[in-house]
């Protein structure tokens, strides 16, 4: 089967750019992978100063998490290691609770506490707090600033992942899309060249995922994707075990693949054909399945609420995400590629097409309130915001496929579904006089995708002896009559197509269509990698509601460094609220310099405002005792909660700097 590859023109080449420009504006705003487990709690709290040394620290966590011996670290001021690196398993019931032991004889001191793990639906995270032992302290521990899961390696698992998503919709769409639409489409070449280069992307996504994932979720060294050790790890888990599973599903879907544009575009008997195409429907639905899958019983789907229905919705979400998005795609191609495409396929895609939207459209639902939970969660978190560009694009997604449906019907009222025979004879009139414009640009495409040069060469050479040439003909000169010759007739067939405005029309619908999918299926990746609005909601009421405490009958003490910018304009703010509880309190600040020595400043203030009651703030004038030293008596604190004190700092007539640190009173 002769087939011929167009340009697609400036206004595909337009679109593309737009698409590109879309997704890259998007990845790069989107932040490293979030969270979607959560720290909601920890004993002791962040902040706070406890009397005598804990016997072990606590971190409580929204979700299932999957811990090692060094994913908590608790370190003491010089930076040594406190605890005994024995993590204790302490959950009950819906309560995920891990801790581990401290040391005997601890000294007095702040201490940090560091931790790493990664949660149930695959994702890294990690954070720090500091709590203090008889008084705070300096401390030299310094924590690295690269975000979990972020950095060039969580930008190389992005695209893989990207990648993975965008493989997968093409090769199950595209299988689909021959089977059910357009069986003639088995045998032509750049409808094969597409599902093939789609298995082999999801397959290559696949393996870069598997040896990334063990710097991804821990170092972050793009060396540590060859660490056979870490490599062994990530074997054992959830993750890894879903990755290793796609891969031998995989295998399985190149049999798929093999059969479809092998031994099935060979096959002639028609009951034959119909035998290999129900086995070949039934063998790749439990494929495709079972590679959507590996998704669900992975990520989001596995974990929170209702994961038993979750996980089946999900699948069937990725199917339809696949069946409507890479069937366009191969229909794209097609329209593009193909000498020509039944109006029958077109019309049986838009029946599939309508149908996929109608399943995305319930089980969207059902996962958008699943993930999200509220109104103030859609549109006060990151994930909210994010499924709400998702929906307006399917929105445009959807209003575009509409015009493609009604450009579809319009060729299905033509009399023959194609070019009239006056439209033939006029587009032939039209050709003739291009041709020889459109033949150089159509050169380079005709050498691969027209007639074969030996056959053309041959032809020229007959053609040319039966006009009395020389049978000596110039092989170089027989070659450049061939390509030609095939130029003038990929130029007539072009304008053929750009005759028909049904086709024409319906090209580039569908063009549009597949430029939008490019960024919705951008969207959809950063979804899978960013904190579900439920979750974030919850964890931040958690952690309000157990912020930093003080100890009865023990001061408050806050460490707040500062910078205003002028001479002398560096130091450190200690202060202390004795008793720190509600009634009167006594206030004493210290400032001083960074070498830890008294730095005399013109003015020192204090507010204390209450905001979970709307009260204050509530001023403090402190009095100058001496260089660095100011204090206050019988500050009253009215009522018991968060509390948030401001410190506000003069060095000079014109520097001066604000500090904030909230704290747990009574």
């Amino acid at each position: 089967m002769t087939t011929t590859a167009p340009r697609l023109g400036t206004a595909l080449a337009r679109l593309l750019i737009l698409a590109a420009a879309l997704l890259g504006t998007l990845l790069a705003g989107a932040a490293p992978a979030s969270a979607h487990a959560a720290l909601t709690g920890s004993d002791p709290k962040d902040g706070a100063v406890v009397a005598t040394a804990p016997k072990e620290v606590n971190l409580t966590f929204s979700e299932q998490v999957a811990m090692s011996a060094d994913s908590i670290r608790v370190l003491d001021p010089a930076g040594r290691r406190a605890d005994t690196g024995e993590i204790r398993d302490l959950c009950s019931g819906s309560i995920v609770r891990y801790g581990v032991e401290l040391r005997a004889g601890l000294p007095d001191g702040t201490y940090t506490v560091a931790w790493q793990t990664v949660s149930a639906d695959s994702h890294p995270i990690a954070g720090a707090f500091t709590f203090s032992i008889g008084a705070p302290s300096a401390t030299s521990v310094a924590l690295p600033d690269r975000e979990p899961g972020g950095g060039l390696v969580g930008a190389l698992y992005g695209i893989a992942r990207y990648l993975s998503y965008a493989g997968f919709a093409v090769l199950v769409g595209g299988g689909a899309f021959v089977l059910i639409c357009w069986p003639r489409g088995a045998g032509v070449r750049p409808v094969q060249r597409t599902v093939v280069r789609a298995w082999l992307t999801l397959t290559g996504a696949t393996l870069v995922m598997l040896l990334l994932r063990n710097p991804y979720t821990g170092s972050g060294e793009l060396s540590d994707a060859f660490d056979l050790a870490g490599l062994k790890s990530v074997l054992e888990t959830k993750t890894g075990a879903a990755l290793t599973s796609r891969l031998l599903l995989l295998g399985a879907a190149a049999l798929f693949v093999a059969v479809l544009f092998g031994a099935y575009t060979r096959r002639t008997d028609p009951k034959e054909k119909k035998d290999l195409v129900f086995g070949l429907g039934i063998g790749g639905t439990v494929v495709a399945t079972g590679i959507a899958g590996t998704w669900a019983l992975a990520e989001h789907a596995s974990t929170g609420i209702q994961p038993g229905i979750a996980m089946p919705v999900d699948i069937l979400h990725l199917l339809a995400v696949a069946a409507w998005l890479g069937g366009l795609t191969v229909l794209l191609i097609a329209l593009y590629r193909a000498p020509s495409v039944e109006r029958t396929a077109v019309e049986r895609f838009s029946k599939v097409a309508f149908t996929s939207v109608a399943v995305l459209a319930a089980t969207g639902l059902y996962q958008s309130w699943r993930q999200v939970g509220s109104w103030s969660a859609l549109t006060g978190t990151r994930y909210g915001q994010l499924l709400l560009v998702k929906i307006g694009l399917m929105g445009v997604l959807v209003g575009i496929a509409w015009i493609s449906r009604r450009w579809t019907q319009r060729l299905a009222d033509l009399p023959s579904g194609g070019l009239s025979s006056a439209d033939l004879s006029s587009a032939e009139k039209e050709t003739e006089g291009v041709e020889e414009d459109e033949a150089s640009e159509a050169d380079e495409t005709s050498e691969s995708d027209a007639v074969p040069e030996a056959d053309a060469v041959s032809s020229v050479s007959e053609a040319e002896g039966a006009s009395g040439a020389s049978p000596d003909v110039d092989p170089e000169r027989a070659a450049q009559l061939a390509r030609q010759r095939a130029a003038v007739a990929t130029a007539r067939r072009k304008r053929e197509r750009d005759a028909d405005p049904e086709r024409s029309g319906l090209r580039r619908s569908v063009l549009t269509e597949a430029a939008v999918a490019v960024v919705l299926l951008a969207v959809t990746t950063v979804l899978t990698t960013t904190e579900p609005g439920r979750t974030e909601e919850e964890a931040g009421r958690s952690t309000s509601a157990s912020g930093p405490a003080a100890v009865p009958d023990r001061p408050v003490d806050v460490r707040l460094p500062f910078d205003t910018g002028g001479v002398d304009g560096k130091g450190v703010v200690r202060l202390s609220l004795d008793p720190g509880r509600t009634g009167a309190n006594g206030l004493h600040i210290y400032v001083e310099r960074p070498d830890g020595k008294p730095l005399d400043v013109p003015e020192v203030k204090v507010a204390l405002t209450l905001e979970a009651k709307d009260v204050g703030p509530l001023p403090v004038a402190p009095d100058r005792i001496q260089a660095g030293h100011w204090s206050a008596s019988g500050v009253q604190i009215p009522m018991p909660g968060e509390w948030r004190i401001q410190v506000t700092v003069r060095t000079s007539d014109i520097d001066q700097t604000t500090l904030d640190k909230n704290v747990k009173i009574g």
